[in-house]
């Protein structure tokens, strides 16, 4: 996939209720997503033992395939349901996608992506024109003296 701009980011969302049973491919896919305009969500439910998911996530060191390849950076976001389970559904949400923006920001910094430009008819000084004004009810009126 080629981009000239920062304008295209996927996020894929998985949600399991059980173990990795090929964690070897698993991980070189991973690594290998790492160098595309990608995040990777996995949400676990239920009581399985989510530990390979943990270890997907990166944040105790860069991901590396089983032939050593490293990640280009982390792009996994895990978390188990059951945390929330009795959380307010805005805490999920939060710990779900925490480090998607810093995701997007590293990709397009490590690809060198800048911003795309504005659409043509875009306003420049990113300010809401006020709503015209209503009639007045009076100046609309017939007036009685000429």
């Amino acid at each position: 996939m080629q981009q000239n701009t920062a304008s295209q980011y996927f996020v894929l969302l998985i949600i399991t209720d059980g173990v990795i049973t090929d964690m070897d491919q698993t991980r070189s896919a991973i690594v290998n997503a790492s160098r595309l305009p990608m995040s990777i969500i996995i949400i676990g439910v239920g009581g399985a033992d989510f530990s390979a998911m943990e270890f997907l996530d990166g944040d105790d060191g860069m991901l590396r395939s089983t032939t050593g390849e490293a990640a280009m950076r982390d792009i996994v976001q895990f978390v188990p349901f059951r945390q929330f389970q009795r959380a307010p559904r805005e805490a999920l949400a939060k710990s779900v996608l925490a480090e998607v923006p810093g995701q997007v920001v590293d990709f397009f910094r490590t690809m060198k992506l800048p911003p795309p430009p504005p659409p043509p008819d875009a306003t420049t000084n990113n300010t809401i024109a006020p709503a015209p004004a209503a009639p007045d009810s009076q100046a609309s009126a017939p007036s009685a003296a000429w």
